[in-house]
């Protein structure tokens, strides 16, 4: 198939290498313009431009797709379809129909569950035990479009958003080959009314615990929010990131977010139900670190409070 492929990050990159390697003729590949990065905040490409100039393909980095020139470019292309693949820019109703096939998404959760910008961290920290992806007819709605195929896996206690976000790549990989494959004779399902939830773009404040919330619910948040932004917290007044943890059985009660036990396994906080193991921290200016070399180096920490900066 004559394909044009829209994305940017890591995942939609391997959904590129997936259709590269399935024999497909990619005409142009769209990805976000160059963006400051690192230290130096030095313009760098994205993954998907990355891997495109790799193989020698034609790349548009275009502020938007609203112009009539952009749109005309598309149209003389005469592509089978378009891939879209978390590529950051809305598609308006001209673009979606100039395929002759459309506009088809690779969107990282079980449609209509999670529509929006952030569904791997959002189905994590609601307790989802399980997620997928699903190829799905792009349509002028927020992920509202009709389902073509879908791919499932698990969630388990332990799945971090790093986790998921690799898994759900290579799932989406293998689906949109499949969908390509088979893309005349696919079923089209609309996506019921009832279950649907949006996925909210995740902010710093998001990413603040609330120790008043169960252990559980913190322990489902420090895993969403792993790798990015983490999760974070105050002690004394200087922030700390949390980066892993486990929920704990144990009958000590403390106030909410007091540090209830500190030794080698860690750093037990009571939250306003049950108590939580933190075992992966950052300090401020610090490196990541197993939470009982924090510990080690702070010998005063037992029934000292965790703070909620307003």
């Amino acid at each position: 198939m004559k394909i044009v492929f829209a994305g940017t990050p890591d995942f939609a990159a391997s959904a590129l290498a997936a259709i590269l390697a399935a024999g497909h003729e990619v005409l142009a590949v769209l990805t976000q313009p160059d963006r400051p990065k690192g230290r130096g905040m030095k313009l760098t490409p994205s993954p998907v431009k990355t891997l495109a100039l790799q193989h020698g393909l034609p790349v548009w980095q275009p502020e938007h797709l609203k112009d009539a020139d952009t749109q005309q470019q598309l149209r003389d292309l005469q592509a089978d379809v378009m891939v879209v693949a978390a590529y950051g820019l809305l598609l308006p109703a001209a673009v979606l129909n100039i395929p002759t096939y459309g506009c088809l998404n690779i969107h990282a959760s079980l449609l209509p569950r999670w529509r929006g910008a952030a569904p791997i961290q959002r189905a994590i920290e609601a307790g989802d035990k399980e997620s997928g992806v699903c190829i799905m007819q792009m349509d002028v709605g927020l992920d509202t479009g009709d389902v073509l195929l879908i791919r499932r896996t698990p969630i388990t206690d332990t799945t971090t958003a790093a986790q998921l976000h690799d898994d759900l790549a290579l799932l989406g990989a293998d689906a949109i080959v499949a969908a390509l494959a088979d893309l005349t004779t696919l079923i089209k399902v609309p996506q019921p009314e009832a279950g649907v939830t949006y996925a909210q773009k995740l902010s710093k404040a998001d990413a603040q615990i609330d120790w008043s919330l169960s252990a559980e619910h913190i322990h489902n948040k420090v895993r969403a929010l792993n790798p990015v932004p983490g999760a974070w917290t105050s002690l004394q007044g200087n922030v700390i990131k949390v980066w892993a943890s486990t929920m704990v059985n144990t009958q000590t009660q403390g106030h909410i977010g007091q540090i209830i036990a500190a030794d080698k396994h860690g750093i037990t906080v009571q939250t306003g139900a049950g108590a939580i193991l933190l075992t992966e921290l950052q300090a401020s200016g610090s490196k990541r670190m197993a939470a009982s070399a924090f510990v080690a180096g702070h010998s005063d920490l037992l029934a000292q409070q965790f703070e909620r900066l307003a």
